[in-house]
Parts: C-alpha cells; sequence; structure tokens
C-alpha cells in the first residue's frame, strides 16, 4: 500500500480546478436540505392510511397484468441486527451481542415470505399463504436480490444458509440474477466470504468509510487497513463479480490530508464501484450521532474540498462517475449501463435493472409494486405481530396518481440518464411540457446560467458540472417539496 497521495491533490480553502468542477460560490449556494430520489414521491410522503388492503390491492393489480406479472423482480431484505454501534449510522437497527436473536426474526421473515409469495402467484394459483410452495415452474421470478442492515453477516453461516434456502423455496433466481450482500468487513474472513460465495452469492459490499485509524476510532467502526486488503484478495479469488466499498467523507477528525491517504489506500484496494457519501450529522434525528464531537466535524469549506479532491482522485484512477455519490471502473456493470443509457434508481441505489416491481422484506422494508409503494414496521415486535395475524406488515405507503408518475418519469431520467426529452414525456403523458413545467423550465434557466444544464429546443441535459447538483436539478420537479419546502428532514444535497 502506497502512502503517496498521488491520485488525490489537497486543494487549498476548498478550492476546485476544472470547467466541469463547481466553484465555491456555487457550492454554497446549493449547499442546501434535499431528497436523494431513492424514489418519487420520497419515503417522507408515506401515509398511514395506506396498510394491509392496500398493498393487497397493489399485488392483484399486479397478478391481473400479464406483462407486469411476468417481469423478474427486484428484492431487499434487511436484517436489522449489529454487534457494535457506529455513531454515523443512520439506518434501523437493533445493536445487540445475542445472536440468539435471529434465530425467530428469521422465522418471521419465513412468514412473510410465504405471505408475499402467495401474492405474487398467478390468480389459479393463489392459495393459502402459508401453505406448501408451488413447484419451480411456477415461482416467480428474481432477477436481483440484496441483503442490507444492520449487518447481515450478524447471521451465522448456518442461518444464511436458511435465509437463501427458504428464498429457493418460494422464488426462482433468473440465470443472470445479481445476488449482493453488504459485508461489515470486522465480521468475517476468507472462509466466511466463501460460503457466501456458495450461497450464490455473487456481489459484495464492504462498508470501510475512511482507512484512517484516528476517523474510525472517532466513530466507532476500527478495522484494518490489512484487514480489509485480504478480505478484497479473497473475494478476488473467489470470483465475486462485482465488490463495493462505501466511504463517507465528512467524519470527525478527517482532513483534506487524511482523506487523500485515505483516497489513495482506496486506488490501492480498486474494488469494482465506489460509494461516496457525504455525512449528515442530524443529532437531533439520529441518537447515535450525539455521540460525535460537533468540535471535531471538518468545516463547509474542508468538505467541499475533500468532495472535490475525491472526485478528481476517482477520475485519475480511472473511475466513471456514474451519478449521484456512485462510481465504477470501466467494465463494470453499472458503467456499462450508464453508457447504453439503461440505469434505474431504487431505494438501493442506483442500479442496473430495468423498472422492476421491488419487494421488500423485513423490519422497514420497502416495496414497490406498480404505481404503489408499501414500509414495513420498524420494529420487530410489531412486524411479529401483523405476521401472527396473516398480515403484511406494512405501517404506510403511497398509491401514486398521475402526476406523480409523470414526474417520477422525469425525475429518473435526469438521475439516471442525465437527458430528459420533452417530446417521450409529451407522448407518454398527453402533456404540453413547456405549458405545464412552465415554472421549472423558468428555474432551469437560471441553472443554465450557472453552466448546471443546456436547455434546448426539446431537451434538457444535465452538463458534467450539474452532475454534483443533480439533486437540485431533480428537485425543481418535486411537486411536494415546492409546495412546502419542508426540506429540514433531509440532509443536504452536497
Amino acid at each position: 500500500m502506497s502512502s503517496s497521495p498521488a491520485h488525490a491533490a489537497v486543494l487549498p480553502d476548498g478550492a476546485a480546478s476544472g470547467d466541469d468542477e463547481p466553484d465555491i460560490a456555487l457550492l454554497k449556494r446549493f449547499d442546501v436540505p434535499g431528497p436523494r430520489y431513492t424514489s418519487y414521491p420520497t419515503a417522507d410522503r408515506f401515509v398511514e392510511a395506506f396498510g394491509h388492503a392496500d398493498a393487497l390491492g397493489a399485488y392483484a393489480v399486479r397478478r391481473s397484468v400479464a406483462a407486469q406479472a411476468a417481469r423478474p423482480l427486484s428484492m431487499y431484505i434487511h436484517i436489522p441486527f449489529c454487534e457494535s454501534l457506529c455513531y454515523y449510522c443512520a439506518c434501523n437497527k437493533i445493536i445487540t451481542r445475542h445472536h440468539e436473536k435471529a434465530a425467530p426474526y428469521l422465522d418471521d421473515l419465513e412468514r412473510e415470505l410465504a405471505l408475499v409469495a402467495a401474492q405474487l402467484a398467478p390468480e389459479s394459483a393463489a392459495e393459502s399463504a402459508l401453505g406448501a410452495p408451488p413447484a419451480a415452474a411456477g415461482l416467480p421470478k428474481v432477477s436481483q436480490l440484496h441483503l442490507g442492515g444492520g449487518s447481515p453477516t450478524f447471521l451465522s453461516d448456518a442461518e444464511l444458509a436458511r435465509l437463501m434456502q427458504m428464498l429457493r423455496a418460494r422464488v426462482q433466481f433468473t440465470q443472470a440474477a445479481e445476488l449482493s450482500i453488504e459485508v461489515d468487513p470486522r465480521t468475517v474472513d476468507a472462509q466466511r466470504l466463501a460460503h457466501l460465495r456458495a450461497l450464490g452469492f455473487n456481489r459484495l459490499s464492504f462498508g470501510v468509510q475512511d482507512f484512517d485509524a484516528a476517523v474510525q476510532k472517532a466513530v466507532h467502526r476500527q478495522q484494518s487497513t490489512e484487514a480489509v486488503f485480504a478480505l478484497m484478495q479473497a473475494a478476488r479469488a473467489l470470483g465475486f463479480e462485482s465488490i463495493n466499498v462505501d466511504l463517507i467523507y465528512g467524519l470527525p477528525l478527517q482532513s483534506q490530508a487524511t482523506f487523500a491517504q485515505t483516497l489513495q489506500t482506496l486506488a490501492d484496494l480498486r474494488p469494482d464501484r465506489v460509494a461516496l457519501y457525504a455525512y449528515a450529522h442530524l443529532p437531533e434525528r439520529f441518537k447515535p450521532q450525539r455521540r460525535i464531537d460537533s468540535f471535531k466535524l471538518p468545516s463547509a469549506g474542508e468538505k467541499v474540498a475533500m468532495q472535490a479532491q475525491a472526485l478528481r482522485a476517482l477520475r485519475q484512477a480511472g473511475y466513471v462517475e456514474i451519478g449521484m455519490d456512485h462510481f465504477a471502473l470501466p467494465q463494470d456493470s453499472l458503467s456499462i449501463a450508464r453508457q447504453n443509457g439503461l440505469l434505474h434508481r431504487n431505494f438501493q441505489g442506483y442500479s442496473t435493472q430495468a423498472d422492476t416491481d421491488l419487494i421488500g422484506l423485513g423490519v422497514s422494508a420497502i416495496s414497490k409494486i406498480g404505481a404503489a409503494y408499501s414500509q414495513n414496521v420498524k420494529d420487530v415486535q410489531s412486524y411479529h405481530y401483523a405476521l401472527a395475524q396473516g398480515h403484511l406488515p406494512v405501517a404506510r405507503g403511497l398509491a401514486l396518481g398521475r402526476d406523480d408518475l409523470m414526474r417520477q418519469s422525469i425525475i429518473m431520467a435526469l438521475m439516471c440518464q442525465g437527458v430528459l426529452s420533452m417530446d417521450a414525456v409529451e407522448q407518454a403523458w398527453l402533456v404540453d411540457f413547456p405549458g405545464t413545467f412552465a415554472s421549472e423550465l423558468q428555474t432551469l434557466a437560471q441553472y443554465q446560467e450557472d453552466g448546471l444544464v443546456r436547455l434546448g429546443q426539446r431537451q434538457i441535459e444535465v452538463t458534467p458540472k450539474g452532475w454534483h447538483f443533480v439533486r437540485a436539478i431533480a428537485m425543481v420537479f418535486d411537486r411536494y417539496l415546492q409546495a412546502d419546502q419542508r426540506r429540514a428532514k433531509f440532509s443536504r444535497i452536497l
């Protein structure tokens, strides 16, 4: 591992260089809270009036539309358990060293999976939710699986095997299915990685956050760089197809100098993908963050400088900027999808999958079935109770209207392809784009002066500089956000 920060030159006073990099005044102007648009409308718009019966209705619509019912699904499973608390974390989690808590949770996951599988079955085969699984030929197809948390590797090898066995009894993974799992490097070794590979996982995401020992200690997530490199080497040898590393900038004790070293270490590690997140310090909402000394956080200027040096370092290391927060090597499937205009965005971030229905299992998991979103209850007790009653554990959700769906298509086009065709919107939704979105175009005209977008006669294009502010550009079309300006609950967009 090199100690030279050759790939990440430190910028004085948060300055940025290059025609496609924003200046300080622009960064300060757009340093406001805003959604990440893993969905539209965003999850804060979900309502508690949407419950079990509404979710059943969404599944019924899916079954009735043959083309929709035949499309492979994406699936997310939330494992909420962690052995130790990371102070920066805003995820829904349970901190415990009592691994025996996992078994009853898996029991409940199995019940939920059976209920969902029954709703996915063709009308003629929708029998008792807890009955015997259908024959393999009748199983719903899944092209993408992601295990998140929490720490999915909190589960033992036997429990992970049980979970995959449960899934394979109820769904059929397609031949090219992407099976990914979030991995806490402190909870696995080469032998455990081999077990994951044997279970069928072909993608990994390592939560590293920072390689600097002092920063790790400040956020209570200590792991050696040598251990991460050993895991990467083992994962490569085992044939994992794509390996992601998460980094966070803006953490306590981080500086441009220390982050330059982290970026150089990342370049040496050379994962296939990098997720680069800005730390959002919201201690009034997330109790673990109250353990972070706010005086040790980098200043806004330092944070901007770290973002700029990370962008430059990743480009110099050969990574392609996929979109907000995400980077990949040119040969990775995300880069190829980006190049071919086939990117999609869902609750796990950027995806190579088309706009498939998403099944979320476990506490707080979110599902998208057709034109409806639903989110599960957030605590294991309520989750268990709902399933014991034979109900889908839905706490809230939303049925999307025509305007929601139209704006969703616009926001996702901007977030994923960076290009929006007015003709395509008019043909799909039978609207006059300039008339319907007159105020939005007026705002974008100012963004064009800032160099963030190009407004053609019938097209809106995000510029290379504009990718840094793509959340702000998408926010222009968010009817809910523009109506009430309730932004304090969101992280800052930079």
